[in-house]
This record gives C-alpha cells, structure tokens and sequence, in this order.
C-alpha cells in the first residue's frame, strides 16, 4: 500500500493531552482492528517524520480515526499535530501490526496504551462477540482516561481502571502489580492483550508468565 495523503474533516479533545483526529478514507485502504499506520504531516519539514498511530474507527468505517496522545513539552510531531486543523493534510503509510483479536481474554494497557484495543472492542461489540472480555487499564487520573464513558457503556463491570497519581473513592488506587492481577484476573489460561510503554508491557508480560500465562497466549508488539 503506496503512501497516501489525507485531509482532516474533525478534530476534537478527548481528554486534556489526546486529540482525536476524524480523516477522509481512500478508496481501498483497509486494516483489520488493532492495526498503526506510520503517520507524518504533510507540511514543509514533517513530511518524512513518521510517527506510528493505531486506527481507533471501525475497519468498515466510511471516515478513519486516530487517537493520539499530545506531548506538549517535547517539539516533535504530536506538538505539532496539536496545532492541525479541519482541512490541514496527513500523510499515511503502510499497515502494520501485530496486536489483532484471537479471542476472549484480558486486555491490559497503560494509558495510551488503550488506543489499539479501542477497534477491537467496537468492532466486537458491532458483531456481538463482546462476551468474556475484560479491560483493565493504567491511568494516571481519572481525567487520563481514553473513551472513559463509552469503554464502560461496552463493558460495564468488564472495565477496570487503575489510578496511579490520585487516590479516587470506587477505584483501584494503586500500579498493576502481582498481587492485583492474583485478585482480578484468577484465570491465567486466557489470551492477554497488553499494550503501553515498553517497560509497562514487559513488566505485564513478565507478571503473567510468571502467574502461569503461556507465551503464546500474550499478544502484544513486539
């Protein structure tokens, strides 16, 4: 699949630093849930700055989707896509990825971390095939969480949110650690989906195995 430039119909803040970003489809370009694209600015300069973005949309969506977390204080791409508008231009190139659905298990992420399960779950819950799936996420505050009301509309009791920097009534108020996943998870002969900073994912993955989890049974990019 040859580069391909599109415009932007819709920008929007989801949280305080993750802009959700609504593109014009070219004819042909498909993904299948849970696949990135590499993604640069078609601007003077930014052309050839390729930052991978997972697709958050449905794969049969007439419009593509990305969410992406902004950060402000580094002069690189996302401060610059904080500045783009309807009707400024990205440039996509190839799909990639090898975090995609094979089958009910527990999804596992650390903050941004959550944007390649976002198509997976829609498109499960659009076919019906929701049923024994279960989301556990790492944020900092409750404000950091993605999609908060519409992953709990999807998963309901399913949806399990840790708090890292504030201490929430209702809520987990602690890191992802052994103990935790004994307590929530019980189960380890599952899929796992794990996705977040490197060393969020290897420390999850290296938990798992360590709980009984087969190696073959984590997904994650590698």
């Amino acid at each position: 699949m040859s580069a391909r430039i599109v415009s932007i119909l819709h920008t929007e803040y989801v949280t305080p630093d993750v802009k959700r970003f609504t593109l014009e489809r070219p004819p042909g370009y498909t993904f299948v849930p849970g696949q990135a694209t590499d993604v640069s600015i078609n601007k003077p300069g930014w052309e050839q700055q390729l930052r991978p973005f997972t697709f958050t949309g449905l794969p049969e969506a007439k419009r593509l989707e990305l969410i992406i977390k902004i950060y402000e204080k580094h002069d690189g791409v996302t401060k610059q896509l904080a500045l783009l508008r309807t009707g400024d231009e990205l440039i996509l190139h190839e799909v990639f990825g090898a975090i995609t659905y094979k089958g009910p298990g527990y999804f596992i992420a650390g903050g941004a971390g959550v944007t390649p399960f976002i198509a997976i779950l829609r498109d499960l819950h659009e076919r019906k095939k929701l049923r024994g799936n279960t989301l556990l996420l790492s944020n900092r505050t409750s404000d950091d969480v993605i999609l908060d009301e519409e992953l709990t509309k999807l998963l309901g009791k399913h949806f399990l949110k840790v708090f890292t920097r504030q201490n929430v009534i209702g809520f987990h108020e602690r890191r992802i650690d052994r103990d935790l996943l004994v307590t929530l998870v019980q189960d380890f002969d599952q899929h796992f989906y794990v996705c977040g900073p490197d060393d969020f994912v290897s420390g999850i993955n290296g938990l798992l195995l360590g709980l009984g989890a087969r190696s073959e049974s984590l997904v994650f990019e590698q």
